[in-house]
């Protein structure tokens, strides 16, 4: 019997060790002071050294907080979620989600709070919706694609688990189907020799009543047939009790006895004193017959005739075997051979039994009872599909996101226009030296992206705000501010080619 062996590099593992993720996470963060960062910036860059080190503790238990870690600062840093020190980071985190995690929900449901907070976060804080759809792109392509990459890896894992635990299931299951087939065998063996020798027997008890009864004999000699025809009979009973007791190994007996046909049996019965009659046609020869077929049968003309001489000695019986469409009914021997046994009185007062059985090349009828499979090979099949379903989700989900946030995009770019217009009114009220918040009111919510091309850089100290002269324009008015809040100044600037 085979032995199933695991091997080692197909079960599911920790992945890199905490110091060696570490140091691959924190790798970007460490060439900040050598770039150009500076401010805010570079201080934020830095932070993610204990930030990161904390992730990578909490990635096995808390996937989703390691993975907000990362996030968080990288908001700071710029509203659209990309930034060199933690791109890194986003995706090994998103990846080590996607494998941690056995359910999907949890995980879209923050993917979709860092998408729905990072709306207002771009309105508020940048004063321009630009920057969301630039989050959002990060967020699919930098976190959401890896978080799918880990929950194909996760379900390829568990299929392969699965796999090797169904494989030692299937290896108990066959010794118990093996356990099962022996016992059926040895129930075979068993019922076959009490059908057929207490066939046998009811012969010799037919023989010996007919002895019994023949005037021929004297009084001694028939009171020793009748006690022989209660020993037959007293012995097939003893027979149907004790048979069960029948404990033979690596035993075969034959499903037939050797080269008997029906007509050989019905002969055996007219020869012991029965009135039989055979109707056969010549196309229903039992050699001719599949196996299964043949063998019920043979049973069944066996069983009708043992039971005729049991409950009816000495009334006429007949056998006809005819070619009829059969169908699946309730006795088990024909029913395994894919026919139906009916059995019962005669409105002329007799008994009929009536056995429909398939011949060779006929199909089988629709309501046989096929072969179902097995617990393990269902559930087999059940991973298999599942892993099947995450790889067609990790292959269509991402284009389906990409295209919603294209067109998503492109109907803003439609429609944002009309919400950074700057009436001339509102423009020409503006006065220099006035404080930021005291605008507010004569300002649209929405600022220009950018500016128009060709724009100047604003002075050193000053902060540019551009905002649209009437939608479609190549012209803005750019609003300037010192680092106190104050307006410096105000201007027209056009469009200008490069």
């Amino acid at each position: 019997m085979t032995r199933w062996k695991r091997p080692a590099a197909r079960q599911l593992r920790a992945h890199a060790p905490a110091p060696a993720l570490w140091l691959l996470v924190c790798g970007p963060p460490a060439l900040a002071p050598f770039s150009s960062v500076h401010g805010t910036e570079l201080w934020v860059s830095l932070a993610a050294f204990p930030l990161l080190g904390v992730g990578v503790l909490l990635r096995g238990r808390r996937p989703l907080v390691a993975l907000a870690l990362p996030i968080a600062p990288s908001l700071v840093i710029s509203l659209d979620l990309f930034t060199p020190a933690y791109c890194v980071a986003l995706a090994v985190f998103g990846y080590l989600a996607g494998v941690r995690l056995p359910r999907a929900r949890p995980a879209l449901w923050f993917f979709s709070a860092v998408a729905a907070c990072g709306l207002p976060l771009a309105a508020v804080v940048g004063r321009t919706v630009w920057p969301w759809f630039s989050l959002l792109l990060t967020l699919l392509l930098n976190v959401v694609l890896p978080w799918l990459l880990g929950r194909y890896r996760r379900q390829y894992a568990e299929l392969a688990r699965t796999g090797w635990q169904l494989a030692e299931r299937m290896e108990r299951e066959q010794q118990a189907v093996a356990d099962r087939t022996r016992l059926r065998e040895r129930a075979r063996i068993a019922g076959d020799m009490h059908h057929s020798l207490g066939h046998d027997l009811a012969l010799l008890a037919l023989r010996a009543g007919a002895l019994e009864v023949d005037p021929g004999l004297d009084a001694e000699r028939q009171a020793a047939a009748g006690e022989l025809r209660a020993a037959a009979g007293a012995a097939t009973e003893r027979l149907r009790e004790i048979i069960g007791v029948l404990r033979t190994d690596d035993e075969s007996a034959p499903r037939l006895p050797a080269d008997e046909s029906v007509a050989r049996l019905v002969d055996r019965a007219r020869a012991s004193g029965m009135t039989v009659t055979l109707e056969q046609a010549d196309d229903t020869a039992t050699p001719a017959l599949p196996a299964m077929t043949g063998h019920a049968l043979h049973r069944v003309v066996q069983e009708s005739l043992t039971n005729a001489a049991k409950h009816a000695p000495g009334a006429a019986v007949r056998v006809r075997i005819g070619r009829a469409a059969g169908q699946v009914g309730l006795d088990e021997r024909v029913r395994l051979a894919g026919g139906a046994l009916r059995a019962g009185p005669t409105p002329e007062g007799g008994f009929t039994v009536s056995a429909r059985l398939p011949t060779a090349g006929e199909p089988l009828p629709e309501s046989y009872e096929r072969p179902r499979p097995t617990a393990a090979a269902r559930e087999l099949a059940h991973a298999r599909q599942r892993v099947q379903r995450r790889l067609r989700q990790m292959v269509t989900v991402p284009p389906a996101l990409l295209a919603a946030l294209t067109v998503l995009s492109g109907v803003f770019h439609l429609v944002s226009p009309s919400w950074t217009v700057l009436e001339r009114e509102h423009y020409t009220a503006l006065r220099l030296g006035t404080e930021r918040s005291r605008l507010a009111p004569l300002l649209p919510f929405f600022a220009l992206d950018a500016p128009p091309d060709g724009t100047p850089p604003p002075p050193h100290g000053w902060t540019c705000e551009y905002y649209s002269i009437r939608p479609g324009s190549d012209s803005a008015y750019a609003l300037c501010f010192t680092e106190d809040d104050r307006l410096a100044g105000k201007s027209v600037v056009h469009r200008r080619d490069r």
